[in-house]
């Protein structure tokens, strides 16, 4: 049993480095897990995309083929994230990593039917939600501090830059052998599930059976506690307010490139500029952000940087030739990723033992539900207007919806009393499974018993 962690406040100390970070073991057993992971998942959408392609020769059944994979975290994403808070967190991982190893080398036998291809990978990518919800409910048990905001923003840039080295590799493999692709993604969780077996040490589940409840019961405490706590749904109001306008210029690259090409780019290669910008600015604002400056002074930075994400996109009205484009939204990349660390280790405190792997379920629902709607919503909108004019006008309300959500944001009385009563929360023993709610922060049934007495997070 490990002892309870110091207060995660921010503070007037200097900012965590890469060297105390990656010091301690099982960070670095998750991290290089998780890449391995990432880049495995992206080349096998390639892969998977251009297999169907080959099949059918339909474009609609290729780009189905892509969006499966989106599909659980939108059909039952919370409920399948809820079941990582019932076992402990390295067996969901690796059970994950092995279930979508054996998934991958099925998808891989030659002359597969495309249908037999498209319910493999639907049923791989329901093992992504208990996967990705164990991982972010271990890093605060594995970190602490302003470590722990560090290692979520190197999380989340490899996390980007696995993105853009999948689709690239991706793309090449698969053009030679999509076969090879697919099968050098099951290698890849192959590897992963043996580095976090050997890598993290085992951890007793958060939930005993006794507290089990119904799991979609346990489901809807997971949106109680996000929602009906102030300080974590300002959390939640502002990252969703920042994926609802960071994607779109991602999402309308392609019909951007191609409708109004300029300078000279050819249309391949602006769609493939404006594309990565996004997520090399998301690199470099983590990085950066997280390394120049202090948890005090992070904590400052917060919403300014909230309302500046949307605002560097209102400049898309001037309708930029594709490299100002691809800067614009770098930019809006950078602002997003410097926001994100401190919000996550915000939601940290504030949020009570057993209910971590729940809440990264409700978060990263929402955010997958946010950006389809946001590139559905602007697509259909540029098919009546100009591209740049969409964009543009779409920014510019971020910056009215940005500069609420930041007026609105509790004080530091309310701010400070949440994570009081979470901390407290987490002092008390589990409460009776029968009896009244204790804590004060949720509404409705117990909180479950945890293994340690750590904090939760959710990475978004």
């Amino acid at each position: 049993m490990e002892a309870t962690v110091p207060d995660e406040r921010p503070s007037a100390e200097g900012p965590a480095t890469f060297r105390e970070v990656f010091a301690q073991h099982e960070f670095r057993a998750v991290f290089v897990a998780g890449a391995l992971s990432w880049v495995g998942d992206y080349v096998a959408k390639a892969a998977v995309t251009l297999l169907v392609y080959q099949q059918t020769k339909s474009v609609a059944l290729s780009a189905a083929a892509f969006a499966v994979s989106f599909l659980p975290w939108l059909l039952g994403g919370p409920v399948l994230a809820a079941l990582a808070e019932r076992y402990p967190y390295r067996r969901v991982m690796v059970a994950c990593d092995l279930i979508r190893m054996a998934l991958m080398l099925l998808i891989a036998i030659p002359n597969l039917p495309y249908q037999a291809v498209l319910v493999l990978i639907f049923a791989a990518t329901l093992a992504n939600p208990p996967s990705q919800a164990a991982k972010s409910a271990l890093m605060p048990q594995l970190l602490t501090g302003d470590r722990l905001v560090l290692g979520l923003s190197l999380n989340s840039s490899v996390g980007q830059a696995a993105q853009v080295v999948g689709y690239v590799f991706g793309a090449a493999v698969a053009s030679i052998d999509p076969v090879a692709a697919l099968l050098f993604n099951a290698a890849t969780f192959g590897f992963s599930a043996l580095l976090v077996r050997l890598g993290v040490r085992d951890r007793p589940a958060s939930m005993t059976p006794a507290h089990r409840s119904h799991l979609l019961r346990e489901t809807h405490q997971g949106f109680a506690i996000v929602y009906r706590t102030p300080v974590l749904r300002a959390i939640a109001v502002l990252v969703f307010s920042a994926m609802l306008f960071s994607i779109v210029p991602e999402g309308l690259a392609a019909a951007w490139a191609n409708e109004d090409a300029k300078g000279d780019l050819s249309a391949g290669a602006a769609q493939a500029v404006i594309m990565v910008a996004n997520p090399v600015g998301f690199i470099l604002g983590g990085l950066l952000v997280s390394r120049l400056f202090g948890p005090a002074r992070r904590l400052k930075l917060m919403r300014p940087l909230a309302v500046l994400a949307p605002l560097v996109l209102v400049p898309a009205l001037l309708d930029p030739p594709p490299l100002v484009v691809a800067l614009l939204a770098a930019l809006c990349g950078f602002a997003v990723a410097g926001m994100l660390p401190m919000a996550n280790g915000l939601f940290v405190q504030a949020l009570p033992n057993g209910f971590r792997a729940r809440a990264f379920g409700v978060m990263a629902t929402g955010v997958q539900v946010i950006q389809g709607f946001a590139v559905l919503v602007t697509g259909l909108l540029a098919e009546r207007f100009p591209i740049p004019v969409v964009v543009g006008v779409w920014s510019a309300a971020g910056v009215v919806l940005m500069t609420v959500a930041t007026l609105r944001w509790p004080d530091r009385q309310t701010v400070d009393a949440a994570i009081a009563a979470a901390s407290a929360a987490n002092a008390e023993p589990p409460p009776n499974p029968d009896g009244p709610a204790s804590g004060g922060t949720t509404a409705g049934p117990p909180e479950p018993r945890t293994g340690d007495g750590h904090r939760r997070h959710v990475v978004t």
